[in-house]
């Protein structure tokens, strides 16, 4: 059986640019390397796009583009769309591409027009569910519109940061206070305030990171986790539930510390709670038009109620990451859910290419 030519991209000019890599070495390690030839295509936090070497992606100190030869982006060709600059030879054409790249520049629409463009299937979202998705007020913006739950927020514009009243934001939204920069993932920026003071200093550190900040009321719930796959037809998992010790569900308690618990399936969920969790991580990711995956995170209030906190449309694929647990839980291994995405890429892309984009006269 001849093997299918896949493209794994990674790294990004993002903060998450580290978690990135993780999630390629563990896609990388997971993928059936009977059926799929694997092309590693790494992109350094310069944004310059190199062929990398398994060898580098398995190094924990792994920096991209240090033995790895430079790539250049060739648009309108049929074939040969990635060429190597060291001596000008195209690269094998791959049937799609899987872009594990996290954050900004990755996961907001700017990569994924460059497939587009250059016609190569990938994994997640297109471009409009991709840039609504990871921007946080949009994404509350179009939730309310469909009369989806979600918390309550303010949001701010780095230009406004002088005239931003600590006294009638609380007003509105309560002492206890979530800042967040609006286009950002991996609770990169995250802060909760219940005083001034660490409201001027959580303001000052999402605008680190974007010139637009969410403020958000807090909703006292249990935090779970609800992992969507599919197109037009659309599947839902089983329910995780993050559980923290002290704090709340930030970077360093994502990835640094062992504050938080996960628990697969979630305990304590009836099958009326668990089915409103899925037809409302089902509604959120139509009305954001997402496809291909995402991972929806939610509070569970005790009167039931189901509110959105974000969808999350390249979720990571680490060692401890929810999206992959859930489906396994639910299932679906492993290398068999890494397969079925790269299906639904191919899918979505033969039924673009159905569409009439000249016009005939």
């Amino acid at each position: 059986m001849q093997k299918r030519k896949i493209g794994l991209v990674f790294g990004g000019k993002s903060p998450e640019h580290e978690i990135s890599i993780i999630s390629a070495r563990n896609i990388y390690n997971a993928i059936n390397k009977e059926k799929f030839e694997v092309i590693l295509i790494g992109i350094a936090q310069d944004g310059k796009w190199y062929l990398e070497e398994a060898l580098n992606l398995q190094d924990e100190k792994c920096v991209i583009g240090k033995s790895g030869m430079q790539l250049a982006v060739v648009f309108g060709n049929e074939q040969h769309k990635l060429i190597r600059l060291d001596n000008q030879q195209y690269i094998s054409d791959v049937e799609a591409v899987f872009p594990i790249t996290h954050g900004p520049n990755g996961e907001d629409g700017t990569l994924q027009g460059i497939f587009l463009q250059l016609d190569i299937p990938f994994v997640g979202p297109s471009v409009l569910g991709s840039a609504v998705a990871m921007d946080k007020d949009f994404t509350k913006r179009i939730l309310r519109d469909a009369g989806i739950g979600h918390a309550k927020g303010i949001t701010i514009y780095k230009h406004q940061i002088d005239n931003i009243s600590y006294d009638a934001i609380v007003a509105e939204l309560g002492n206890t206070l979530y800042i967040k920069p609006c286009n950002m993932g991996s609770s990169v920026g995250v802060s909760k305030a219940t005083n001034e003071a660490d409201f001027k200093k959580s303001i000052a550190e999402a605008f680190k990171f974007d010139y637009k900040v969410l403020v958000e009321k807090a909703i006292i719930g249990r935090e779970l986790e609800c992992a969507v796959l599919g197109n037009e037809i659309i599947e839902t998992s089983t329910v995780g539930e993050i559980v923290i010790e002290k704090g709340f569900y930030d970077f360093e308690n994502k990835y640094k510390n062992d504050n938080a618990k996960i628990y697969i399936p979630a305990p304590n969920i009836s099958a009326v709670q668990l089915e409103k969790i899925q037809s409302t991580a089902r509604d959120a990711y139509q009305a954001l038009g997402l496809e291909g995956l995402s991972r929806v995170d939610v509070f569970l209030t005790e009167d039931d109620e189901v509110i959105i906190n974000e969808p999350n449309t390249l979720p990571g694929f680490t060692s401890i990451s929810m999206y992959p647990k859930l489906w396994e839980s639910s299932g679906l291994k492993y290398a068999d859910l890494i397969e079925k995405l790269i299906e639904l890429s191919i899918e979505r892309a033969t039924r673009e290419k159905q569409l009439q984009r000249v016009r005939v006269v």
